[in-house]
């Protein structure tokens, strides 16, 4: 067979691959995103945040446990002192900026919450400044305006239609985006050791079980007891906005690279946005698109300087 047929076969090929990373990307960006709406979903049988994120975390754990027993067999233990920091690390990423995040969610929309949380990139390179000496480019600090320009002003409209729960949700938020940030700076290091299939099962059922462990310590079993559509609405929680999300964008970043799937995660807050109009008939607002559109612009300039 010609050179030439192979080298095009070779292209072909190739592109298939770097598209099913790219669809991987996207559809692990939009249903991560989708989580917001299904907590809204939750909120309306009066069930709470505690609640919520027990739930979510009960049904994702087997799924979690399997992979992270796998590892165990396959993988040399692990040393005393990265024990330790996958258990800091599964306090302080999916756990409490998951609590954080689904607190807030009960006073903000959920197009507002997601903007907040897509600034996370932006909060670990601040943090980079700040506790490791990185030295920022103009550009950067260029971009970094841009996401908080627009993200202030979706965040103003917002509170001429919500007032103080608006105050009050975002700072929820926004905790719980500096804590996920925390997380990424902290676990740059113990994912090179250990690998990032390891790192995420071993962290999320860290981070299960303390979501159950507080459900238990401070609610009432009997709240265990909930309606089929609570069940439902929890099981697609941890299916679709956790589970699959979390590997999707695992294989994604193994076919395309992290700054390809980076950029696919920009269609999170405009899925929301839309998604929320469509099942929560929250309005969308001229201001809300400008604002969505100068945070991607920003983030896209961060994940250009990055690559």
């Amino acid at each position: 067979m010609p050179s030439s047929t192979l080298t095009l076969d070779q292209q072909h090929a190739n592109r298939r691959w770097f598209l099913i990373g790219l669809a991987m990307a996207l559809v692990g960006a939009v249903l991560f995103s989708g989580k917001a709406i299904v907590v809204k979903l939750l909120y309306r049988h009066q069930v709470d945040a505690m609640t919520v994120l027990a739930f979510r975390m009960l049904f994702s754990l087997p799924a979690f446990g399997i992979i992270a027993l796998g590892q165990m067999k396959r993988q040399p233990p692990l040393a005393m002192a990265d024990r330790w920091r996958m258990v800091q690390l599964g306090l302080l990423g999916y756990y409490l900026s998951s609590y954080l995040d689904f607190i807030g969610l009960a006073y903000i929309s959920a197009g507002l919450e997601r903007l907040i949380l897509f600034l996370t990139p932006s909060f670990v390179l601040l943090m980079s400044v700040f506790l490791l000496k990185k030295l920022v480019s103009s550009l950067e600090w260029l971009a970094l305006a841009i996401c908080y320009g627009g993200t202030i002003l979706v965040f103003i409209h917002d509170v001429r239609l919500g007032g103080a729960n608006v105050l009050v949700g975002g700072a929820f938020v926004l905790g719980s985006a500096l804590s996920y940030a925390m997380y990424l700076l902290f676990s740059g290091e113990l994912v090179q050791r250990v690998g990032t299939l390891r790192l995420v099962s071993y962290v999320m059922c860290v981070s299960a079980l303390a979501s159950i462990a507080q459900f238990l310590l401070l609610r009432s079993p009997a709240l265990l007891l909930q309606s089929a559509e609570v069940y439902g609405l929890s099981l697609i929680n941890a299916v679709f906005c956790t589970v699959l999300p979390v590997f999707l964008t695992m294989m994604a970043i193994a076919r395309v690279g992290a700054p390809v799937a980076s950029l696919a995660g920009m269609a999170g807050p405009v899925s929301t946005l839309f998604l929320a109009a469509w099942l929560l008939q929250e309005p969308i607002a001229g201001i809300q698109l400008v604002g969505t559109a100068l945070v991607l612009a920003g983030i896209y300039l961060l994940s250009r300087k990055k690559k």
